[in-house]
Formats: structure tokens, sequence, C-alpha cells
């Protein structure tokens, strides 16, 4: 199974078209955004291709794709729009391995505490808008960065979780040139 994991889109439709595009040429099953759907928010400037009726009905063509959590730049206002949930603070699942059980999954914008995690969690969150792939002690920690307004000097960006085969590998790739792999780290369970 492929997830391909985006963060603040920030109404940017060349960003989200770039990241459907990505997540057809993966061969992902489902593609988690992290937040910050429709709205620029105060403290960013306007990204280029700003559209937030586009970018809604763009992702609302691929609703049974989405898996959403709520960001910052979220309202009411962004779910009347959205054909789907978008406004759950976290997200958790269970990825089934062949070898190995599965793999825990949260998934936050990253904007506010989150509880204590289980032993090997890969912890998922945007907000920053700077891409992030660290083991900590028990835990992977993951932030796909921006694709629509990167910050920190880096570069519109991805997350690919692939998982089946052992171990599971996650990368952060380019947004511009998914053969671009930024970051990668085998996952092994605690």
């Amino acid at each position: 199974m492929k997830i391909i994991v985006i963060s603040d889109i920030h109404g940017c439709l060349p960003a989200l078209e770039k990241s459907l595009l990505r997540f057809e040429e993966e061969g992902a099953g489902f593609l988690v955004c992290c937040g910050d759907f429709l709205n620029h928010g105060p403290r960013n400037d306007l990204p280029e291709g700003y559209d937030t009726k586009g970018t809604a009905s763009l992702m609302n063509k691929f609703k049974e794709k989405f898996l959403c959590v709520r960001g910052n730049c979220d309202s009411e206002v962004d779910q009347m729009m959205l054909e789907f949930p978008c406004m759950n603070e976290y997200l958790q699942i269970a990825v089934p391995q062949k070898e190995e059980g599965f793999i825990p999954l949260f998934f936050h914008h990253g904007h506010k505490e989150t509880p204590p995690f289980i032993p090997g969690t890969v912890v998922v969150s945007g907000h920053t808008h700077i891409p992030l792939l660290e083991r900590r002690a028990d835990k992977v920690f993951l932030n796909p960065g921006s694709v629509s307004i990167p910050k920190g000097g880096s570069e519109a960006s991805y997350a690919l979780i692939t998982t089946g085969d052992f171990p599971p590998v996650i990368e952060i790739k380019a947004l511009e040139d998914r053969n671009r792999i930024l970051s990668r780290l085998d996952y092994c369970p605690a």
C-alpha cells in the first residue's frame, strides 16, 4: 500500500493539481492532507495560483481518496465547501504489514499539543511548511512540508509511505520531480 501525505495547500490550485498528479504517478491508494486546505491565513502571502473555489472543487472530485485533519487555517466554512470530513483534529490508522503486524500512523496538523503515542508510532504533521523525517527514540516524526508555501529554504514537497514489503519506507520527495528524494527512512518498529 502507498499513502501520499501533503500539507498546507492554502488554496493553491496548481499545487493541488501537481499533488494529485504525483498521487496518480506513485500509484497510491490514499492521499492524506494534514490541514490548511483552502485559506492562506494571516501570516502567509497569497500563494501563486490562489483559487479556493477551484481547489475545493478539485478536492471534491477525489473525495473517496482524501483523508484529512483540520489545520489552524481551516474553519467550518471550509467544511461547507468540501464534500468529505476535514474538521477532525487528528486521525489514527494502523497499516497492516506482511511481516511485522501493523504500523501505527498518527496524523495531525501540528499546531496543538498531542496525546502520548504508543511506541513505534509514525507521527505525521504539517503546519511548519518545513519537511522533516527523523527517528526520535521509539517514534518516527514526519512533516511532508508544504506543497504551496515552502518555508525555511525548503522546496514544495510531499511524503510517500510505502508499506507491504519489509521494511516499510518513508520518503519525502520534491513536488516538482518525484524522482528526487529529499529524505528517506526505513521504518523499523520499536
